[in-house]
């Protein structure tokens, strides 16, 4: 069986045991944070930074990510462990710590990371812990992989932010945690959603998130 024969077997089992369009709370387009990251202030037209989020299948939020004026790339991956475990079929197999990962690189002058954070959290359910939907585990777990302590202070900022206006239902359980490496995923992982749009769990997982976040930030689209 080759590698991508393996990747949609796994993420085949989210939709065909009934994981629903977008299991992520219904909450609105959520408001911008009050804190913003002075890196991103600092920038000039041309420079460009990184994020690194987790929310669930990476397949999802590379696809959401690339959607948006002002990202230059989104790229899957793996963060939270070695090198040695950065791979589909450990990782899948709830033996390492990592989380799948996306990277994304954005050019903060179009769209800062503030943006990047408002859609984050619409984009997966931040309240339910080790898991999104169907797809169940560590490696599934919300999580944000700050790269400075400006960037940490952002996100916590916002993450209270959020609490405090009761946005959701129950409590965020995102972690915040220091970004020691990351890894590109397999090739084959890449893009994903647009060289697999017929594949049954894109159809049944990341094209409605996808619609969702278009509908609810049309104004940032590409």
């Amino acid at each position: 069986m080759t590698n991508t024969m393996i990747a949609v077997a796994l993420a085949a089992v989210c939709w065909m045991f009934g994981a629903t369009a977008d299991e992520s709370p219904n909450v609105g387009r959520l408001p911008s944070p009050a804190l913003g990251l002075k890196a991103d202030q600092d920038a000039k037209p041309g420079q460009t930074r990184t994020a690194i989020f987790a929310g669930g299948c990476f397949w999802c939020v590379e696809g959401v990510y690339r959607q948006f004026r002002g990202v230059k790339d989104a790229t899957s991956g793996y963060s939270g462990d070695s090198k040695e475990t950065a791979n589909y079929e450990a990782v899948c197999s709830h033996s390492t710590n990592h989380a799948e990962a996306v990277r994304i690189t954005y050019d903060p002058t179009v769209i800062t990371y503030g943006q990047l954070l408002q859609i984050f959290f619409s984009a997966h359910d931040p309240t339910t812990l080790d898991r999104q939907g169907n797809d169940v585990g560590h490696n599934y777990r919300s999580a944000i992989f700050y790269q400075s302590e400006d960037e940490r202070k952002v996100d916590e900022a916002y993450i209270k932010q959020l609490t405090d206006a009761k946005i959701f239902g129950d409590k965020i359980v995102t972690s915040l945690e220091p970004l020691k490496a990351f890894y590109p995923a397999e090739d084959y992982h890449q893009d994903y959603v647009a060289s697999h749009p017929n594949q049954g769990y894109v159809q049944a997982c990341s094209l409605p998130k996808m619609q969702k976040v278009r509908e609810l930030y049309k104004d940032w689209l590409k």
